[in-house]
């Protein structure tokens, strides 16, 4: 029977351990503190939102809002982030993504300083990543790591299979992975004979946004299967890239969706912004 990996339970463990920290953080003068902007009012953005203003809320981080009109003009955000990246009593920036037509994301992701870069997309923070220095690693591969090791899942000497390049996900997945003494392999659309890639590996993480590509006939028996994938199903259920109900039966271990890797992305935004504070502070 396979193991189910539960977001929810270790998001939740992380979560209780920020608490402890920045009460200490806070004994020592330092609050820490994050702004989040949005731009627009799409749906699945102000959920995003809401979900992270709760968690830092809970953890006693002192979040600052910017939502902005939909008719913001790029050069208002550019300012906004400017005055941020000035203030010493914020910690971390974040920019919700996507924004709207005509705004060019590198170059918003581009503007917020790399010490206050909590989502750990700006180009210095990657590179950082790729050749092992320390820095802000991606919310959602850094959650993987941690969904892995504290499920006590060993990744030195493994086979690993990231099944997506996306420099969000996939790529930065790829580096931590190398990082933590696994043989990575990056799968894409372009990979000649995918299954027999896949099926080699014994930890395999799916980031495509295809909803239940992985298939039994993709995964070796034993392997520890992580879905990144959040997509609807056409009963517009949350639903990943894995198929679920048959995969489980082949594999040791396997994240489900809802309530596997997206409950970490968020802790572990919250984990960098405690990070950016102690840094910033000299702590």
């Amino acid at each position: 029977m396979a193991m189910i990996i539960d977001g929810k339970k270790i998001s939740a463990e992380i979560k209780e351990e920020l608490k402890l920290e920045v009460a200490a953080l806070k004994e020592r003068g330092v609050e820490v503190t994050l702004a989040v902007i949005q731009v627009g009012n799409d749906p699945a953005s102000t959920v995003y939102v809401g979900n992270k203003k709760k968690a830092c809320e809970f953890i006693g981080i002192r979040s600052l809002a910017y939502e902005l009109p939909e008719e913001t003009n790029e050069e208002e955000l550019l300012r906004l982030i400017d005055e941020l990246n000035a203030r010493e009593d914020v910690n971390g920036i974040l920019v919700q993504l996507p924004l709207p037509k005509g705004m060019d994301e590198d170059l918003v992701i581009q503007r917020i300083s790399p010490k206050k870069d909590v989502d750990g997309f700006h180009p210095m923070n990657v590179g950082l990543l790729n050749i092992g220095q320390e820095g802000f690693v991606s919310c959602t591969p850094a959650g993987v790591i941690e969904l892995l090791k504290r499920s006590n899942i060993e990744i030195e000497g493994k086979e690993c299979v990231v099944l997506g390049r996306s420099n969000i996900v996939g790529k930065p997945m790829a580096a931590l992975l190398l990082r933590e003494n696994g043989t990575v392999t990056i799968c894409h659309s372009r990979t000649k004979d995918l299954k027999s890639v896949t099926k080699r590996a014994d930890i395999l993480v799916a980031a495509i946004g295809k909803r239940g590509f992985v298939t039994a006939d993709h995964v070796k028996e034993g392997a520890v299967v992580i879905d990144v994938g959040i997509n609807r199903n056409e009963f517009n259920k949350l639903c990943g890239d894995v198929a679920f109900e048959e995969v489980e039966k082949v594999v040791s271990a396997i994240t489900p969706v809802p309530g596997g890797v997206g409950p970490m992305t968020i802790a572990m935004l919250m984990k960098n912004c405690v990070k950016a504070a102690r840094i910033q502070n000299g702590i």
